[in-house]
């Protein structure tokens, strides 16, 4: 079984835009499920929107990857496929709905995120973006 989930990028001056759910110790990048019908870029303004109160600018949004690892807290075998865009936004980060904390993140933070996250920090780190 694969988990579908967009995520949002967001590097500055070294730096990961995160964030932890209520009730969970990893951080995680910003995003979530797709719903039924909707194309990447629609996950991605949703689901930032709902998470972080802040609105993707249209067309500032791009592909960095797909990244593939075994989902956090499921069974073996569980495995979350993670699409990730870089993108600009306007508005004030605001921790909102399920996210309790927002924090920016730097390669020495790996062993506070997920499995799929660790993948996308090495890949970061491998393209000069991450400190």
């Amino acid at each position: 079984m694969e988990i579908d989930k967009i995520a949002l990028i967001k590097i500055k001056s070294g730096q990961v835009l995160s964030t932890r759910s209520k009730g969970k110790n990893n951080y995680y990048f910003p995003g979530g499920k797709r719903e039924v019908g909707e194309t990447d870029e629609q996950t991605l303004i949703r689901e930032i929107r709902e998470e972080l109160s802040v609105e993707i600018i249209p067309d500032s949004y791009k592909y960095l990857g797909t990244f593939k690892a075994q989902s956090d807290g499921m069974k073996d075998g569980i495995i979350v496929k993670m699409t990730c865009y870089s993108a600009d936004f306007n508005g004030t980060l605001k921790a909102n709905n399920e996210i309790e904390e927002i924090k920016w993140l730097n390669y020495a933070d790996i062993n506070s995120v997920s499995a799929v996250d660790k993948i996308i920090f090495d890949f970061l780190k491998d393209k000069g973006d991450l400190d």
